[in-house]
């Protein structure tokens, strides 16, 4: 199998995986796929919901159709064009996540663009959506379904590693994964840096960064840095439009848990119905709360940053990512800031 034939099947998969994201109807079978298999895969991600009641039909679109704007030639041969595909194919397992709709979708791509094998062990939160997308790429490149192998059980034949998951799980990977190559990544979060310039609008931008997904991935933001005499009354009102939140059973359930936690510990905090926000230096807030700080010199943002170096995913503000680009990271944006395909590379 030639880079060049997986480009072309992974871009067939793009227009396919952008239909699906903005919701639309069958349109044939120029699809390169029937119009079964195309209501299978919109009854999985109709179900998606009920298997895991953070993902909603439009956050689990909106993960797709963020998927679909890598899958361009253009934007797959610029990114591929630094790294190798290897004549030497190892069997490299994926672990991956469940907090947002498609998370490892990154790895699962760099693994076989690097010419390798993946087996993928998926998260009991998000099994539905990926195989029906490994399906398609199979009716695109037949040979793929000799690369590509979901495990329901204990993984076993893997030469590497690639994991992904919570903090304390993060320990229990690296006993047991020792003995091979391994990327491992745990919990981490994102900020705003504001710096008292931003406009309305920007701060609306802003509050998408925050809420979308309801919170609970790597890229949204979960603490501002604002600049000493920052109206925070503008962040509440910025975040008005993004209310209906609280209607999800799962983060009403969070919301309505820690304001009670927070008022049993007579902590100050301010809350708008919906969601709360707290003046503390902690870097992580739990679902429902974002943390805030004020600062007087940019010294103190150096300080900030380089203290939650090994914590922070991704920086939002004037000079970083724009307001409202935090979930929408491109092919070279590697989680934890590591090279995933380096490092695949580096397995030949």
């Amino acid at each position: 199998m030639k880079r060049q034939e997986l480009i072309e099947a992974f871009v067939q998969l793009g227009k396919v995986m952008k239909i699906h994201g903005e919701g639309l109807a069958y349109s044939g079978y120029e699809l390169g796929i029937t119009e079964d298999e195309f209501q299978q895969t919109e009854a999985k991600i109709r179900q998606a919901f009920f298997k895991n009641g953070w993902f909603d039909e439009q956050s689990v679109r909106n993960s797709i159709l963020a998927i679909s704007t890598w899958l361009t030639k253009e934007k797959l041969e610029g990114w591929l064009a630094n790294y190798n595909f290897t004549e030497n194919p190892k069997k490299v397992a994926v672990i991956m996540a469940g907090n947002i709709p498609l998370v490892g979708f990154h790895d699962f791509i760099s693994v076989l663009f690097s010419g390798h094998h993946i087996l993928v062990k998926m998260s009991s939160e998000d099994e539905l959506l990926l195989p029906c997308f490994s399906g398609y790429l199979v009716n695109f490149l037949p040979q793929l379904s000799e690369r590509i192998t979901f495990s329901e059980r204990n993984i076993s034949g893997y030469e590497a590693v690639i994991a992904t998951g919570s903090n304390s799980s993060l320990q229990h990977f690296k006993a047991y994964f020792s003995k091979v190559p391994n990327l491992l990544r745990s919990n981490r979060t994102s900020i705003a840096i504001l710096d008292g310039s931003e406009t309305s609008e920007e701060l609306i931008l802003l509050g998408k960064d925050i809420v979308e997904f309801y919170g609970k991935g790597c890229r949204n933001v979960t603490h501002l840095l604002l600049p000493q005499g920052f109206e925070i009354s503008r962040v509440f009102e910025a975040l008005l439009p993004y209310s209906e939140i609280v209607n999800n059973k799962k983060y009403g359930n969070n919301y309505d848990y820690n304001k009670a936690i927070h008022l049993m510990n007579q902590a100050l905090f301010l809350d708008n119905n919906f969601i709360m926000l707290k003046e503390t230096e902690e870097l992580h807030a739990p679902i429902s709360m974002v943390h805030y700080h004020y600062y007087v010199e940019k010294e103190a943002i150096e300080d900030y940053l380089a203290r939650h170096k090994a914590e922070i995913q991704c920086i939002v503000g004037h000079g970083f990512i724009s307001f409202g680009a935090a979930q929408c990271p491109q092919l070279n944006d590697y989680a934890d800031n590591v090279d995933t395909m380096s490092w695949l590379n580096s397995l030949d």
